[in-house]
């Protein structure tokens, strides 16, 4: 409830590539007191949209894969399959940015996007909320090397079974939050789009 919290300060401790902002706040306690004034970091980049394309007359998926920075250390491998997703600009819908980014990201047109949910992504360090959708596509001929050369992107497109790519995520082949999420709701609701959109 907003009254049971209090932003005291807000300062932009860094500015680069993201930001990040140094809180100082206090929200009322469970037993009903408040806490004293806390410091607490917060990453600002935005908030994102990411799409699982799934073409059901092939009854197959697309994901993305790309090096990321932060699993250099965490993972076997920094390369990660992952979702078409994008970063939510001033004055845009998720929907908008995940249909924009389907054609960026992997040259493909979405057609109709069913709402999966919209998570917190980290709470306890940064704002960020991702708005995930599955759309619906036509995978023929989908594939290659995609991505702006303006932002450096180098971004293979992989087209899967549908089956495969769920086990890819219970296996942990698929190692991110946005693509477990996506595929294990995939998982419980392949039938009904796949039944919904023509096969």
């Amino acid at each position: 409830m907003a009254d049971d919290w209090e932003l005291v300060r807000r300062e932009t401790a860094y500015a680069g590539y993201f930001r990040i902002d140094r809180c100082h706040l206090r929200h009322r306690r469970f037993d009903g007191g408040w806490t004293p004034v806390l410091q607490r970091e917060v990453f600002e980049r935005g908030h994102a949209a990411a799409v699982l394309p799934y073409d059901a007359q092939r009854d197959e998926v697309l994901l993305i894969e790309q090096f990321r920075v932060g699993a250099i250390e965490a993972s076997s491998s920094p390369w990660l399959l992952e979702l078409v997703a994008g970063i939510i600009e001033a004055g845009e819908a998720a929907a908008e940015v995940a249909r924009r980014e389907a054609g960026e990201e992997a040259g493909i047109t979405i057609d109709e996007l069913v709402p999966v949910c919209e998570y917190l992504v980290s709470p306890g360090g940064t704002s960020e909320r991702t708005a995930l959708f599955i759309g619906r596509t036509d995978l023929a001929g989908a594939g290659g090397i995609h991505g702006r050369a303006e932002e450096n992107e180098d971004i293979r497109v992989h087209v899967v079974p549908a089956n495969e790519a769920i086990r890819w995520a219970d296996t942990g082949r698929v190692n991110n939050a946005a693509g477990l999420i996506a595929l294990h709701w995939f998982a419980r609701h392949h039938g009904e789009l796949r039944h919904r959109w023509g096969a």
